[in-house]
């Protein structure tokens, strides 16, 4: 009974020994162990794989061969100091900490350190985790931040000095009485359009910012190797959100130029199948599950046209197409070209307008009455509206409530 007791115990033993073995060799994080001295004594593939090593070359190596040369001096007092009263914590609280590879190249980290005793003495195991890609992701949300202030100043400075200008027209125009009621006329209309301006910008820049802010700090969350989807769920949140704000402040800025008399119409030649497939592939980011565009292109490929304000006219048509139809469906984008005339049919499957709205469509700040809780400035068919007439070519739609909506456009092609 007794040595019966004891090979299962041994059984029990060998079965502990192969799971911590197995969860060493296999973990996806790298693991070294030094001693009381700081040597190295035992390391997991991972790390080996993570700083070019063979297990060969570290064994008995100070844990200083794996850190830059510049934190040396420094790593030695610290290290020392640990193993006088050693505890499991993490490193680097509120510091950037980086490790070497074998051929010299440096890249961050974080480190978990957990001391422990054998009977061969006194140990330290350090978790060492490969942060590279976090970091890229930390620096894109900082550039987007820091284009989105960019563009706010900008947008804030405009503002600030269009309220100059109509300062200066006030003063001019008290010359006459005539003068003065027009010109508080005007002043009316203007704040009245800054008012609303100022709404719409409040909620439609606020909704962003704060889904950037919520992605951001989730994004935090996810340390593991494993949270690599649910991290890039978030930074395409990021991106797409970032590219709805771009184009509600493209839309302010163009409505600026446009009253401004500073958008000029300047065919150049393209290929116009390029450009539309190209511009269908940015802008399946902000499509909702399962949609689809489908592109059908006939005629010649190369045509003169204004490039930028065909790319605001089909994005802006694109977008409310994605935006004002459910996950699912379908939105066609078919265009025929010939030598005199481009023509352009956007149709979408989606909520329609509503009949007496149909002929306030494309006035500033009009939004149909179903449109929701859906993002939008009200400012975007105006624009198109502004920039087909420019270009010399004409805009028209037909919609019905629940079944959907079709543009169509024609423009002439300016041939040299």
């Amino acid at each position: 009974m007794f040595d019966k007791k004891k090979l299962k115990y041994a059984l029990m033993i060998t079965r502990h020994i192969e799971m911590l073995d197995a969860l060493f060799k296999h973990a996806t994080e790298g693991i070294v162990v030094i001693d009381k001295t700081g040597n190295i004594v035992k390391l997991n593939p991972k790390a080996s794989e993570m700083f070019g090593y063979s297990t060969e070359e570290l064994l008995n190596k100070k844990i200083e061969w794996l850190i830059p040369e510049r934190f040396n001096e420094n790593h030695i007092g610290y290290r020392d100091k640990y193993l006088l009263l050693p505890r499991a914590r993490g490193m680097g609280h509120l510091r950037d900490l980086f490790a070497r590879r074998k051929n010299g190249t440096e890249f961050p980290v974080e480190v978990s350190l957990s001391p422990f005793k054998t009977t061969d003495g006194e140990f330290v195991v350090s978790f060492v985790v490969d942060i590279t890609d976090r970091k890229i992701q930390q620096n894109r949300i900082i550039e987007a931040h820091s284009e989105i202030q960019k563009l706010n100043a900008e947008l804030e400075a405009r503002v600030e000095q269009r309220t100059k200008e109509l300062a200066a027209a006030i003063i001019n125009v008290e010359k006459s009485q005539e003068e003065v009621i027009r010109a508080l006329q005007k002043e009316r209309e203007l704040n009245n359009m800054k008012s609303q301006f100022v709404t719409i910008a409040s909620h439609e820049f606020r909704t962003p910012l704060a889904t950037i802010l919520s992605s951001a700090s989730i994004i935090g969350k996810y340390t593991r190797t494993e949270d690599e989807e649910k991290r890039q769920k978030h930074v395409q949140r990021i991106k797409s959100t970032v590219t709805n704000l771009t184009q509600i402040l493209n839309d302010f800025l163009s409505i600026g130029k446009l009253e401004e008399g500073r958008v000029q119409n300047i065919p150049a030649r393209m290929d116009l199948k390029e450009f539309c497939q190209s511009l269908m592939e940015e802008m399946k980011g902000l499509c909702k599950e399962d949609q689809q565009i489908i592109f059908d292109y006939k005629g010649n490929e190369e045509v003169w046209l204004d490039k930028q304000m065909m790319r605001n006219i089909l994005f802006n048509l694109l977008s409310n197409a994605i935006k004002y139809s459910d996950a699912g469906k379908r939105i066609f984008l078919k265009v025929v070209s010939s030598e005199k005339t481009i023509q352009a049919e956007i149709e979408d499957q989606g909520i329609g307008i509503p009949k007496n709205d149909q002929v306030h469509i494309f006035e500033r700040f009009f939004r149909a009455v179903n449109a929701g809780n859906a993002q939008g400035t009200g400012l975007g068919l105006n624009i198109v509206q502004s920039y087909v007439t420019l270009m010399g070519g004409t805009v028209k739609f037909t919609s019905n409530v629940g079944t959907g909506t079709t543009f169509q456009l024609q423009l002439p092609n300016h041939l040299p």
